[in-house]
């Protein structure tokens, strides 16, 4: 059994993790380690993949895998954590990158795909990304996505056994071509999540 496709471009992917995910995965993060290292702390053994994969079932988190469309290669990951839904209606992004697709424009290719499913399908108004200072390759990606800096947080997340300083990224639905984008077409209904 091929796992869902949530939407598809033209060189990318999005879907949900499932446990058969967890040795191509795993991998990714091993061959990653370097390119991860002071920014990001992916699951990385079997019992913390099993964790995510639930996590991911939960109505607050989305957990998407950039596939390649060629050959289904996990290209990066987008998170979407801590989703509200009301009269906020927002989340915020966490991603990263697999080698060796890294640095090929996939995350590229797959946030615009993210932008698809957040604003059309769920029905979100904001995405907030907050990203390490020096953290070049994740700044170029927001900034050329479209996001707008807001402010700086310090001492934001603790990320391998050290708090670290953030930047905080934003953009809203209207910022993209001044209107939402609807991933099927259909009118704006998002599936039901708690406030």
């Amino acid at each position: 059994m091929t796992a869902r496709v949530l939407v598809r471009g033209e060189r990318v992917h999005l879907r949900r993790p499932t446990p058969r995910d967890a040795d191509g995965f795993r991998e990714g993060v091993r061959a990653s380690r370097s390119l991860h290292r002071g920014w990001v702390a992916p699951p990385a053994d079997e019992e913390a993949f099993a964790a995510y994969v639930r996590r991911s079932r939960r109505p607050d988190f989305e957990a998407l895998l950039v596939g390649r469309n060629e050959d289904g290669t996990m290209a990066g990951v987008f998170n979407l954590s801590q989703i509200f839904l009301g009269p906020f209606r927002g989340a915020y992004l966490g991603f990263y990158a697999f080698e060796p697709l890294a640095g090929q424009g996939f995350m590229h290719d797959g946030i615009r795909l993210v932008f698809r499913h957040a604003f059309g399908t769920l029905g979100l108004h904001r995405l907030q990304a907050n990203v390490q200072p020096g953290n070049d390759a994740s700044l170029a990606l927001i900034r050329g996505a479209g996001f707008r800096r807001e402010g700086y947080a310090r001492r934001y997340l603790k990320i391998g056994g050290r708090w670290r300083d953030h930047e905080m990224w934003a953009l809203l639905a209207e910022d993209l071509d001044g209107h939402r984008p609807i991933a099927d077409g259909k009118s704006h209904r998002s599936r039901q999540r708690p406030t």
